[in-house]
């Protein structure tokens, strides 16, 4: 079957919302000693206590378990406005997949989850939330509310962008992260999806425009989607196989053993540099392998919003 004809049958989630709703519950019972554990309803988070402000609000029983001092933080005191940017190119459709579950994804169905599972804990909380999809054009954007119908508008579009993918579509990150800096008005927490496959002059363009974002006094995050048991660790059985460039339609034809090495070698080398750029500009960079689970993406949203 040709690659095009497998992308037609993707399916997508059937229940994206009731995934990301999964999601969240099953990273909130597993934080049994986090200050967020039994977080409800009644109000939207804990936030740590600080001296001189009113004990009106400090979580006595909280106290009582871990010793220190957390005050509610309620819901209609919550105003995070959050945006979460999607690269949608053809290469964050690796590996291709008819049918997307919560235990088999690829890139792109990981960050569609992962994004509706922040979406959830925004809703929660009473935040606001936009999104852009791009890849070889700027295919949607929304800016931060909080409506339900606005929620739904947004689960449906990260569906979409699952299923709706075509052969060899690049993209230039950078030109579109600069359009986003210049449509955010408010201060945001910005979450940046991508699979940082940028070379050459294009990745330090994309670091000028992820700085446009910080001189804009938005917080951003990049969440760097990756195969680690492919990409970093180039995990393929010792026989005949041709690798093809899924954006550029380029190949080579070679044994996996024979390039092992020198390809662990080459990606250490720029896994390692991109950190130090992201440290270089207080980018928050959180390595995210989609065969784990999404502990880290929603950890990295708890302790970010903390600055806010």
């Amino acid at each position: 079957m040709e690659l095009q004809e497998q992308i037609n049958e993707i399916s997508g989630f059937k229940n994206l919302e009731l995934l990301a709703t999964q999601v969240v519950e099953g990273f909130i019972s597993g934080m049994h000693k986090s200050p967020f554990h039994g977080f409800s309803a009644e109000f939207a988070e804990h936030k740590i206590y600080n001296s001189g402000e009113s004990t009106k609000h400090i979580d006595w029983k909280l106290y009582a378990k871990t010793d220190k001092l957390y005050t509610k933080r309620y819901e209609e005191e919550t105003n995070l406005r959050c945006h979460i940017i999607l690269d949608n190119s053809s290469s964050m459709h690796y590996p291709i997949i008819k049918k997307p579950s919560i235990n088999t994804l690829n890139k792109i169905s990981f960050s569609a989850l992962a994004s509706a599972a922040i979406m959830h804990l925004l809703k929660r909380q009473r935040g606001a939330v936009g999104l852009s999809i791009y890849a070889k054009d700027y295919e949607f954007y929304a800016s931060e509310k909080g409506s339900e119908r606005h929620h739904h508008l947004l689960l449906n579009k990260l569906n979409t962008a699952i299923t709706t993918t075509s052969h060899k579509k690049g993209t230039q990150t950078y030109k579109y992260l600069h359009l986003i800096a210049e449509k955010l008005k408010r201060r945001s927490l910005v979450f940046l999806f991508t699979d940082m496959f940028q070379v050459g002059k294009a990745q330090e363009q994309l670091f000028e425009a992820l700085q446009h974002l910080k001189y804009n006094k938005h917080e951003v995050v990049l969440f760097h989607v990756i195969d680690k048991k492919k990409e970093i660790e180039f995990d393929f059985p010792n026989s005949p196989k041709r690798f093809v460039d899924i954006e550029s339609g380029e190949y080579i034809n070679v044994f996996a053993n024979n390039i092992k090495a020198d390809y662990e070698k080459a990606v250490t080398a720029y896994f390692s540099a991109l950190k130090l750029k992201c440290a270089q500009y207080k980018i928050k960079y959180v390595m995210a392998d989609i065969n784990q689970p999404f502990n880290k993406i929603l950890t990295s949203y708890l302790i970010e919003r903390q600055k806010f």
